[in-house]
């Protein structure tokens, strides 16, 4: 009938073994409070001691773009030499929950920094563009030297320079993806970094396949690429000054409501067994701020049973 059909987007998702989501249910667990186990409503940690690190292309443009016009506005008209080949910049981004005083003043906004991957390097022939010498900004192929250097000189002392004074002797962990280029959890020369400063950093793993267990690729990377459209870049340098200024200006409400995001997807997780691609309702997150999610005891307990069944396998096999 009409107004039956809706409108959906379907994006494409990382194929899910049983592995992959046993991983997802036990990462879930690991991050509730244990306190919380306790009480009849189990809820997350505070998730105050985590920096989500990640890194994305950003594009000077996108092939397609929605645009709202005004009754005889013109259209837009953008143009490229070649569609396939679009300026582009990888950035290694890292956030932390932002925190507030008494009052809702902010007290720690969150952001720890956000870096492109690139060398200025100077042209080696004359051009219609440039002459011979002139600096070039390319980008840089990101290895796991190249991720080592980032973190190492970059991520580290970014977090000993903005990190709240109060958390003296805590623990703080950067969790990331599982890709190649990054550091595993025991690599020497971070560790060798870290000694140095008088802060307690370890890394920590996210699950395989699970994109929506870090709050960049959830919800923060999508809205800084849109706010960077919006400045209309031209140029490389004018794309990473762009990206720059819009992950400076981000509302730091908004990327306090990513990690209670990031908890309503953890718990969505767990009653499809670890499944990926849940729906997340409207959860009213303005309404809720300051009062973390949570679960059900029975959720919990069939959460457990699904990696004791598992860890039984394993054993079995």
């Amino acid at each position: 009938m009409l107004g039956d059909l809706k409108r959906h987007r379907s994006n494409l998702k990382p194929s899910m073994t049983d592995a992959n989501k046993i991983k997802r249910l036990q990462f879930c667990v690991w991050m509730l409070d244990n306190y919380g186990l306790t009480t009849p409503c189990p809820f997350f940690k505070k998730m105050d001691n985590v920096v989500h690190i990640d890194e994305k292309w950003f594009y000077m443009t996108r092939i397609s773009n929605n645009y709202y016009l005004l009754p005889g506005e013109p259209r837009p008209l953008r143009t490229v030499q070649n569609k396939n080949i679009i300026g582009k910049v990888m950035f290694l981004t890292a956030v932390a929950k932002p925190r507030f005083g008494e009052g809702g003043e902010v007290t720690f906004d969150g952001k720890i920094g956000t870096w492109a991957f690139v060398e200025e390097t100077p042209a080696k022939k004359n051009s219609k563009h440039r002459d011979r010498g002139t600096l070039e900004v390319k980008s840089v192929t990101v290895t796991r030297d190249a991720m080592r250097e980032f973190i190492c000189k970059k991520v580290i002392p970014a977090i000993q320079d903005r990190w709240p004074d109060e958390d003296v002797g805590r623990t703080i962990l950067i969790q990331q993806d599982n890709a190649k280029p990054h550091l595993l959890p025991t690599d020497d020369a971070f560790q060798r970094v870290v000694d140095e400063t008088d802060l307690d950093i370890k890394l920590i793993q996210q699950p395989p396949n699970s994109p929506d267990m870090n709050v960049l690729d959830l919800c923060f990377f999508r809205s800084l690429q849109s706010l960077t459209d919006s400045t209309a870049p031209t140029t490389i340098k004018e794309l990473i000054e762009g990206v720059e200024e819009e992950y400076n200006n981000y509302d730091v409400q908004k990327l306090a409501r990513s990690f209670i995001t990031l908890q309503y997807c953890m718990i969505e997780a767990m009653k499809v067994e670890g499944g990926i691609g849940c729906d997340l309702l409207h959860k009213h997150k303005e309404r809720a701020e300051g009062k973390l999610p949570f679960i059900t005891a029975n959720l919990l307990a069939k959460t457990k049973a699904l990696i004791e069944g598992q860890a039984k396998k394993e054993n079995v096999t």
